[in-house]
């Protein structure tokens, strides 16, 4: 087995059930309903592999116990979404292809089944890697974004509270401006002049 054949087996097993990772938490009920509809058709895929003789049994096992693990971890990922449980399911898929090419290498002898299980290997660790990375990388991208959002919105609040500030500061001024226009009146005429800056600039 090369690695090509091991990552199409890794598609296939994944790919073989899949509870959809809708985000949404699933009432008691229905996550107890599908729990049990996994194990029943684990029960029935496995029972499928009693006709099939030799080690073509174990790898028809090895696929169907592929299968529910992933369905399982399918499964807590839709109940509670989250990047580990992300993670998990990409786990999950990785030991399922890893276990069933370890049975495909029990068909091998010699020098190519050892090459044969080192790929498999290779291929689940590259896979278990590659899984981790994106969920470090997508854990600290949430945080960033957290960040910048906590960063953007205080940056905001003080921006409308400085412009606020300096409105305000400019309507003193111009007032003091428009008031002391108003000195070179006096009397009735003065105190209309005040008033009226008042009124324009928003003064008591």
């Amino acid at each position: 087995m090369n690695k090509l054949n091991i990552n199409a087996l890794a598609i296939a097993v994944s790919l073989a059930f899949s509870v959809s990772a809708v985000a949404q938490t699933m009432s008691k009920d229905e996550y107890q309903s599908a729990k049990v509809g996994i194990a029943a058709q684990f029960k029935s895929a496995k029972a499928a592999c009693g006709p099939v003789s030799s080690n073509a049994r174990d790898i028809c096992r090895s696929k169907a116990r592929g299968v529910e693990q992933i369905a399982l971890a399918e499964l807590v990922a839709k109940n509670k979404p989250s990047e580990r449980a992300t993670y998990k399911v990409s786990v999950a898929k990785a030991n399922a292809a890893y276990s069933t090419a370890r049975q495909i290498c029990d068909d091998r002898s010699g020098n190519v089944k050892d090459i044969c299980v080192k790929e498999a290997k290779a291929a689940a660790v590259t896979a278990k890697a590659d899984a981790k990375a994106l969920m470090t990388s997508a854990n600290a991208n949430s945080k960033a974004s957290e960040t910048s959002a906590n960063a953007y919105n205080k940056a905001t609040v003080q921006g409308v509270a400085a412009r606020k500030d300096a409105a305000s500061d400019k309507r003193d001024a111009d007032y003091a401006v428009a008031k002391e226009k108003c000195d070179a009146f006096a009397g009735d005429a003065k105190a209309v002049c005040v008033k009226d800056a008042k009124a324009r600039f928003g003064q008591s």
